[in-house]
């Protein structure tokens, strides 16, 4: 049956090879259709498509179901250990100085085989995400999301993996500061700031005497420097920074924002990459950090959005330069954000 893309709905099957205007493949007989490949769709300004015949409502959701993400019974419990490993990492840390290469990659690497495949950061982050065991949940976060960011800006994935590493490892220093300190609910004094700021160089001191990979301890030591030179230990800035620290600078302040511990509610995730965004005229690195942007914000493809207006829609197509103004589509009704300026999106359901 010949149908309209607008038409489409998750579970549809191609009948037959699909083709843009200019010939080129797009999707392939047999092709199971979700959110993203009708984005794709359209993307290359498809308009009407072959499926098979439909099948029965129940089964449509019974596959809508399989959709949702089947990968968190495997990667919650891998990640979970991670977040309990950690802890002891940090107390070996603090009594012999010292870190196992050995035990760091036990930890590690079941976690990064399970992630590498998924595409959905988004909502696995928020899934996975928890209200306990905030700094070593935190390490967790930014070895996985230093992983996909190094792969981003263009890392080979045998250079990803061992940024993941600096990533997971670049708060380590912390297990030095006092735990009244690094718990503290409410604001620090300055000398309780003093105090943090030295988890930088605790942490390059205890990955340099643990490893011989300069970088490793590079991006304990520099993930606090910024670009303008407000940040510390050294107030470094620009081309001075490490291209890793760079790296995990913009995950790091991420999964610090999209914590309930830091903002002591849910933020909105786009809310959170408008922060970064703002961030990257000043402090962050702009090509690193408009790279994650630009990979994260087709995460949001298929999800619900409120829009000011108080309508409700779903996102079929972001773009790759407007990050913020993507395609809505409202029942059979499509308003291009990059066009309609007068709409803006208020909330995003995950």
């Amino acid at each position: 049956m010949r149908v309209h893309v607008t038409d489409l709905i998750n579970g549809d099957q191609l009948s037959r090879d699909t083709f843009n205007n200019f010939g080129l493949h797009v999707l392939s007989k047999g092709t199971t259709l979700c959110n993203q490949e009708i984005s794709r769709l359209f993307q290359h300004q498809i308009d009407y498509v072959d499926i098979e015949e439909r099948m029965t409502e129940q089964l449509v959701r019974t596959i809508e179901s399989t959709i949702n993400p089947k990968w968190l019974p495997t990667v919650q419990p891998i990640y979970e250990n991670a977040v309990r490993s950690f802890e002891g990492l940090f107390s070996k840390a603090l009594d012999q100085g010292l870190i196992d290469d050995d035990e760091v990659n036990a930890v590690l690497q079941p976690l990064l085989n399970n992630i590498q495949l998924e595409r959905d950061v988004v909502s696995m982050l928020l899934l996975l995400n928890t209200k306990d065991d905030y700094t070593y949940q935190h390490s967790a976060q930014v070895g996985m999301l230093s992983y996909y960011l190094a792969t981003w800006v263009g890392y080979s994935n045998e250079e990803a993996l061992q940024i993941s590493k600096a990533g997971f490892l670049h708060d380590i220093g912390k297990c030095r500061i006092p735990d009244d300190i690094l718990n503290k609910p409410g604001k620090l004094t300055d000398a309780e700031f003093e105090e943090i700021k030295k988890h930088t160089t605790y942490g390059h001191e205890i990955i340099s005497n643990s490893f011989e990979e300069a970088y490793l301890a590079i991006g304990a030591l520099q993930h606090h420097e910024r670009n303008d030179g407000s940040g510390y230990p050294h107030g470094l800035t620009n081309d001075a920074i490490h291209p890793v620290a760079k790296i995990i600078a913009v995950v790091d302040i991420y999964s610090a924002m999209i914590s309930e511990r830091v903002y002591r509610q849910k933020r909105d995730l786009l809310f959170v990459l408008k922060e970064l965004f703002q961030l990257s005229f000043s402090k962050l690195d702009p090509f690193t950090t408009h790279t994650f942007i630009k990979h994260m914000m087709p995460n949001f493809i298929g999800k619900r959005v409120e829009l000011e207006s108080g309508e409700i829609g779903i996102i079929v197509m972001t773009h790759p330069i407007e990050f913020f103004h993507p395609l809505i589509q409202i029942n059979n009704r499509f308003i291009d954000l990059t066009i309609e300026r007068e709409y803006e999106i208020k909330h995003v359901y995950l």
